[in-house]
């Protein structure tokens, strides 16, 4: 997977801003799928200040557990865990069917693939497949996430 530019929801100001997923959109998307398949949506917590993704807790399936759902692109994930720096990803095939039409949904070998950085004479490379910006880097090399998800949703500020 390649770590797309803007995906942290970082940039400089002088750079182009990274696009932004569609609220609404995903809103609906969240409640057709969780109903049809007779689940309750618990709360839609949406991306803030420290935090660069959709949060919504759902019951569905016998379970609670979380859709997470990136600001900046469409990639969306599940989880039954959510704590500060802590995610706990999971698959669910289910719902899988329900999102992929419209969301590129990871799967738990991607997310939790490592995060490869190193140091070269001063400057951090990241090594993983990616198009990061200086001010993403920058934040990689504070908050050191040791997984591709911990990039993609993350609680940086």
């Amino acid at each position: 997977m390649i770590l797309l530019n803007g995906v942290t929801g970082f940039n400089y100001v002088n750079k182009k801003s990274p696009p932004t997923v569609d609220r609404r959109q995903f809103k609906n998307i969240c409640f057709i799928a969780i109903t049809k398949n007779g689940g309750n949506i618990l709360s839609f917590d949406e991306p803030n200040v420290g935090r660069n993704f959709y949060k919504v807790k759902v019951k569905v399936f016998g379970e609670h557990m979380y859709i997470l759902l990136n600001i900046s692109y469409p990639f969306l994930a599940f989880a039954t865990l959510i704590e500060f720096g802590n995610i706990k990803f999971v698959d669910n095939h289910l719902l899988n069917r329900e999102f992929s039409p419209f969301y590129r949904v990871l799967n738990v070998s991607e997310l939790n693939e490592p995060l490869l950085v190193r140091d070269v004479k001063g400057k951090i490379i990241v090594e993983n497949d990616n198009e990061l910006n200086d001010a993403e880097v920058h934040q990689i090399t504070y908050w050191k996430p040791v997984r591709i998800g911990d990039v993609i949703f993350n609680y940086w500020d």
